[in-house]
């Protein structure tokens, strides 16, 4: 059997606290709170149960079917969750029930089918600030036209999500990361979600409101065959 044991709680407790740490320790050009998102794709529903043990109330999950797999925990627990892998639009009827959050919305197909399945649904649209092309998320000059589609289907857009190059330096992520914040101000949306645990400093500083921290929570990745 593979395994996919999680951090004790108290382990998890502590290392969120040094991740709020770390952030408070950024100079911020916002007045912003930044919230922590731990990532839970890939960890059994123990690692909810451990994240929720230590304050957080919001989870992120990037894969259908390794979600659906802890919707008893997250329905036992309360817990909100933001999907936040690549959404396939096959996947969507599944997930209308569990999804509190759909941040990865980067295309008119994808838009109809949420507004679809989950009318009045809350999104973040993805950007692919860093032009890599295996990387999901609309162009930044296509961001204005996604939020009126999304508007116009009926969706609820609260702000953007993107992730940094990948492969780079911390410091790299500093360019895309303004180029999201800046589009977040201009369109007066409220998150900005954006930042994972080696590059969080560079994220809180350029604006995130939200940083997505998954091993640096919960210890070594598990590998799964659940997608």
């Amino acid at each position: 059997m593979t395994d996919r044991s999680v951090a004790g709680f108290s382990a998890v407790t502590e290392r969120l606290a040094s991740m709020q740490e770390r952030i408070a320790r950024v100079e911020r050009p916002f007045a912003h709170d930044v919230e922590v998102i731990p990532v839970t794709k890939g960890f059994p529903g123990d690692a909810i149960e451990a994240v929720v043990a230590a304050g957080c109330r919001t989870v992120g999950e990037n894969y259908a079917q390794d979600l659906l797999s802890k919707v008893d925990v997250i329905e036992r627990l309360g817990v909100d969750v933001q999907f936040i892998g690549h959404l396939q639009s096959n996947k969507v009827r599944q997930l209308v029930d569990v999804v509190s959050l759909w941040c990865t919305i980067d295309r008119r197909s994808i838009i109809d089918e949420v507004a679809k399945r989950a009318p009045g649904a809350h999104v973040l649209i993805q950007v692919n600030a860093t032009d890599e092309p295996q990387k999901g998320g609309c162009q930044p000059g296509q961001v204005a036209a996604m939020i009126d589609q999304a508007a116009t289907a009926g969706l609820v857009v609260d702000g953007l999500m993107t992730i940094g190059p990948t492969g780079q330096p911390p410091a790299a992520a500093r360019r895309p990361f303004e180029i999201v914040r800046s589009l977040l101000d201009e369109h007066e949306l409220a998150i900005c979600s954006m930042g994972m645990s080696a590059d969080v400093e560079v994220a809180v500083e350029c604006g995130s409101t939200q940083v997505r921290i998954g091993s640096a929570l919960l210890g070594p990745r598990p590998v799964s065959t659940i997608r």
